[in-house]
């Protein structure tokens, strides 16, 4: 029995203001607008300018979400920031964050699982308010995921774009927090990875020179592996929160390829007015993209008190899972 409620009382979001679309990777790339479109659904997506860091997007996002609460960045007693292109391999880019912000002395931390990160934090703040640990926590989703891609490698230069989503848990009598479900693989890191990245292949110019340090993906494995996760992982949150598909008012997938979450939807035999989908505007943005849509999605007025929502998600790891979500007034 968890001593606490826990609801979400603040969201936002923000992308770069520089727009890259299927046009402009035309013209470096073997592609088309075509091609790209009815393979991933993707039309622009924001990519951060060489001033910008993955803090800056966070912190952008959170200021929203603040705003969005009606509360100032001191009345946050921790900050948590789930992302795979930090500012620095340390600090945490949530000290950063919180900094900037003006929360001084908070405790923060990050979450490294790729696009999973969202649902990961989500679980691990929940269980901070749930069990009495803290009050308020600011959870963001932010990635800049541009500064590592290989922009001539067709199969992942198209596909990832950068932002940040952010929302605010509050200690509640009602509880949000029906269920989660979660999952990691480690034995093939290869299937989606960074190699160059850390200590089991430190950079040197070899490395730099084969481009080991950017994004490779062996994208039609992981597809199947996406949509097979991601079906599992929401019919074990359904179970958990002894739920079925039919009380689901809003499913919030991670926005990884349209195929993937059309796929998944017609799998769990979800209707498409239930099914929350951004990708044709933001592509995927990675741990920042399920926070992002659902954002869009309060902000828009849509999502009612009462309302069941499932966020799912997969992603390098390999990692996946999902929570069952009751919105609170």
């Amino acid at each position: 029995m968890s001593l606490h409620g826990v609801k979400i009382v603040g969201v936002g979001h923000y992308a770069p203001a520089r727009v890259v679309t299927n046009h402009d990777l035309e013209t470096w790339l073997d592609t088309s607008d075509e091609w790209i479109t009815t393979r991933t659904g993707m039309k622009p997506r924001h990519w951060a300018s060489e001033e910008e860091a993955t803090s800056d997007l966070a912190t952008d996002a959170a200021s929203a979400a603040l705003v969005h609460a009606g509360l100032s960045a001191q009345e946050v007693d921790c900050v948590i920031v789930a992302t795979v292109t930090p500012d620095y391999d340390f600090p945490a880019t949530a000290c950063q964050v919180a900094s900037k912000l003006g929360a001084l002395d908070k405790p923060a931390f990050d979450i490294a699982i790729a696009c999973s990160g969202f649902i990961y934090g989500l679980t691990v703040a929940s269980g901070l308010i749930r069990s009495g640990v803290y009050r308020r926590v600011m959870l963001i989703g932010a990635e800049s995921l541009s500064k590592i891609l290989d922009k001539d490698d067709r199969s992942t230069a198209i596909l990832f774009g950068d932002g940040a989503g952010a929302v605010i848990l509050e200690r509640s009598e009602e509880d949000s927090f029906l269920a989660a479900d979660l999952g990691a693989d480690g034995s093939r890191p290869e299937l989606l990875y960074a190699q160059g990245s850390g200590a089991r292949k430190p950079l040197d110019h070899a490395a730099l020179d084969a481009k080991v340090h950017l994004i490779h993906m062996q994208g039609p494995e992981t597809f199947k592996l996406a949509v097979t996760k991601m079906v599992e992982s929401t019919d074990a949150v359904l179970g958990k929160a002894k739920l079925v598909k039919a009380d689901v008012t809003f499913l919030i997938p991670h926005q990884a390829n349209k195929r993937i979450i059309d796929a998944m939807a017609r799998y769990l035999d979800v209707p498409a007015d239930k099914v929350v989908v951004n990708i044709a505007e933001y592509g995927n943005t990675s741990a920042a993209s399920i926070p992002m849509a659902l954002s869009e999605t309060v902000r828009a007025g849509i999502v009612k008190p009462g309302d069941i929502i499932i966020f799912v998600a997969f992603g390098g790891g390999l990692s996946w899972g999902a929570v069952a979500w009751r919105w609170a007034a």
